[in-house]
């Protein structure tokens, strides 16, 4: 019975549909309240009992390193001010039991090359993806369910949900038989097709439990368009050779890529967050 203990955040995009935010910031780092986005993404993978977080880097993400390394200067700046609400804060971004494994992706050759420059650190164990741009609000988290079923089926899972039909042309979409309450097997996969060619209206959002077979398939697959590897292709080819189930998970998804997403995603939290929920309410209806 293998576990998922590895978990691959690419984070080497250029993030240009925020410019110029994102011109020396990571979008990654854009923040949702008071926490960016990608450590909204790492406590989803710690919830699921996942202890290596493998980013895969890029240009102008040192931001990112920084955010998860300890800050010795403000931690002591904050002690000394007898700020304690804060300086547990700081130092909770980072539980000491992960790990922050770095790896650099020199060229921006698609999400399927990211997963695959986590190859040497992931070896040969199943592993998780979670996208960033992606926020799922869930409880319990969204990573967390896909382990869950992990293992129960021990397979490839893809965190999926329905779409417009005229939004098929942005997601790869699936093709899927009934398994269970929640849980389709996987019998094809098409990146991105028009609505009228799309297979369903079941598209893949930003969370993958991957077995280490990916890479085999990936290190095979052609560049598409752009120069780009195609995580979609090297799961099509790896279900033809093993189970891969679709897992519509529950909790609501942002998407963070988006500025409408984004601005979703703000006031949604933002009405939880038990600092300034009622402020922001009643905000919120005085606009009415």
């Amino acid at each position: 019975m293998k576990k998922i203990t590895k978990a691959v955040f690419p984070v080497a995009g250029m993030g240009s549909r925020f410019l110029p935010a994102t011109k020396v910031s990571p979008k990654e780092m854009m923040p949702i309240v008071d926490k960016p986005l990608i450590q909204y993404a790492v406590e989803e993978a710690v919830a699921a009992g996942i202890t290596d977080m493998v980013f895969i880097t890029g240009r102008n993400k040192r931001a990112i390193e920084d955010h998860f390394d300890k800050a010795y200067e403000l931690e002591a700046e904050l002690a000394m001010r007898g700020k304690e609400e804060l300086l547990r804060m700081v130092r909770e971004v980072t539980p000491s039991h992960i790990n922050c494994i770095y790896i650099r992706q020199t060229e921006p050759l698609g999400l399927g090359h990211a997963v695959l420059c986590a190859k040497p650190v992931v070896q040969d164990e199943p592993f998780a993806v979670i996208l960033a741009d992606d926020l799922i609000d869930g409880e319990p988290p969204a990573i967390r369910q896909m382990v869950d079923v992990f293992q129960r089926h021990q397979c490839s899972i893809l965190g999926v949900q329905n779409v417009p039909r005229e939004q098929t042309g942005q997601y790869g979409i699936v093709s899927c038989d009934p398994l269970e309450t929640g849980i389709e097997r996987v019998n094809a996969i098409v990146e991105k097709p028009r609505p009228e060619q799309a297979p369903s209206t079941l598209a893949v959002v930003g969370r993958y439990i991957l077995t280490p077979r990916i890479f085999h398939h990936l290190e095979k697959v052609q560049a598409g368009a752009g120069g780009e590897i195609q995580l979609t292709d090297g799961i099509a080819a790896l279900m033809r050779e093993e189970q891969m189930l679709a897992y519509r998970f529950g909790g609501t998804r942002y998407d963070c890529g988006s500025k409408l997403g984004y601005l979703q995603a703000t006031v949604a939290l933002g009405l939880k967050h038990p600092e300034v929920r009622e402020g922001f309410a009643a905000y919120l209806n005085s606009l009415k």
